[in-house]
């Protein structure tokens, strides 16, 4: 996955055993979101700096071929995102140092065996998929192979460091990666590479990046084996699905209007989505300061402002963002697309809204799952493929995709809630002092 997704990190929480877990109180989410959301802004402004260089250098059709290959890398991520989130929660939830790191180097070992499948899968398929989204060469797919190959080991890596609270090193790799994908297409795109510069960019920062994070989990421990929480298969299976909805939801409209419509129009689709996006990226960060939180506390009990904090700050977001692209359409694409984008100046206050609507499902799903095994990931894996169904059958314009998109997001957020308020005790006692 680009480095436009998941800055994943949360304040340490006590070292108790699962018999003695007590809920943990919400300024631990409130503060780890505050401080990830800092350091999301900063990787947020590095690859939209990034998107505003390719767009304005290729223009509309070059850079619809570049947010392609980016989108399938999204697309993609569904391992990153499982392995990471996977091996944060079975590392938080070990004490011993021990047992965390034979869970991180069970996980990378696997990672990397997935990982390497998936590129070969993507070498053999190059011709056959460059043809689907009218790519100009398929040396496009081989650049997007090599960074698949690194990305579920990387994922494994900030999965390790979200589980021991290592927030700092963790938003190190974000940066460093959007950082190296910044200055490699500068310099490749401006001597002269093209849309094959700005993807070789993506691969040599997910390359890079990896080489240069450590994890400490990652070294041999010697010494008497200790009891360990395995990582185990319905909880990984649970990831997957939920992760593969997710990667769908977000990424399938760009690649059916890059088939569906001209190059031109997939290029303007694809500056609104960036900019829509946005939104999502900041709403995961608090989403990631959450899970954590509240899988570390005793399943038993819940403490309903670890779930009320991030619901309120995702809803505040959501509301400024939309208000802010409804407002000022043309301004924001005159100061960062250039003139060229502007008949896509619409469409910004409906991505946008689609966006809020699902960063507010995801929040509720990923609670539930941070607490058991739920349902609600297999919902949206179903919802996902309705979405793809629908925009495959109606898409007369780009306004009917972005309309479908907020029918479907409505529904997936009415689903989410039903869980949550099924678990509500309305007779709980009140809730003890943070």
């Amino acid at each position: 996955m680009n480095t436009e997704q998941q800055l994943a990190a949360v304040a340490p929480p006590s070292p108790l055993t699962r018999e003695m877990a007590v809920p943990l109180p919400a300024s631990r989410v409130l503060s780890g979101s505050v401080i990830m959301l800092i350091g999301s802004g900063l990787v947020s402004v590095i690859n939209f700096s990034y998107n505003v260089v390719v767009a304005r250098k290729l223009g509309p059709a070059d850079f619809g071929n570049v947010s392609a290959i980016a989108t399938l890398l999204m697309m993609a991520s569904a391992l990153t995102q499982s392995f990471q989130l996977l091996c944060a929660k079975f590392v938080a939830r070990n004490e011993s140092f021990w047992a965390k790191s034979k869970i991180y180097r069970g996980l990378m070992k696997r990672a990397w065996a997935v990982s390497v499948l998936a590129a070969v899968g993507l070498v053999l398929m190059q011709k056959p998929l460059a043809a689907i989204l009218k790519l100009p060469s398929i040396q496009l797919i081989g650049f997007l192979a090599v960074a698949v190959a690194f990305q579920a080991p990387m994922g494994v890596k900030r999965g390790g460091l979200q589980g021991q609270c290592q927030f700092a090193p963790l938003a190190t790799t974000f940066v460093l990666e959007s950082a190296i994908k910044l200055i490699a297409a500068l310099l490749l795109v401006y001597v002269g590479y093209g849309a094959l510069g700005a993807v070789g960019a993506i691969a040599i920062s997910v390359v890079l990046a990896f080489a240069f994070s450590p994890v400490p989990l990652s070294a041999d421990q010697s010494g008497k084996a200790q009891a360990c929480v395995p990582a185990s298969f319905p909880e990984g299976m649970q990831t997957m699905v939920f992760f593969i909805g997710q990667v769908v939801i977000n990424n399938i409209d760009i690649l059916l209007v890059k088939h569906f419509f001209d190059p031109q129009r997939a290029g303007l689709y694809a500056a609104v989505a960036l900019v829509g996006r946005l939104l999502y990226f900041a709403a995961w960060q608090v989403v990631s300061a959450m899970f954590p939180v509240s899988a570390a506390s005793n399943p038993d009990e819940r403490d309903w402002r670890v779930l009320i904090t991030p619901l309120l700050l995702v809803s505040g977001m959501a509301v400024m963002f939309i208000v802010l692209l409804v407002a000022a359409p043309r301004l924001i694409i005159g100061l960062v697309f250039g003139e060229h984008f502007a008949q896509a100046e619409a469409l910004f206050g409906l991505y946008a809204a689609s966006t809020g609507i699902y960063s507010l499902a995801v929040v509720l799903m990923t609670y539930e799952m941070s607490r058991k095994i739920a349902n609600t990931g297999w919902l949206q894996l179903v919802i996902s493929g309705l979405l793809a169904l629908l925009i495959s059958i109606f898409h007369d314009s780009l306004e009917q995709v972005i309309l479908i998109q907020i029918c479907m997001m409505v529904v997936l957020l009415g689903s989410a809630v039903v869980p949550v308020l099924r678990s509500i005790n309305w007779r709980t006692r009140p809730l003890e002092a943070a």
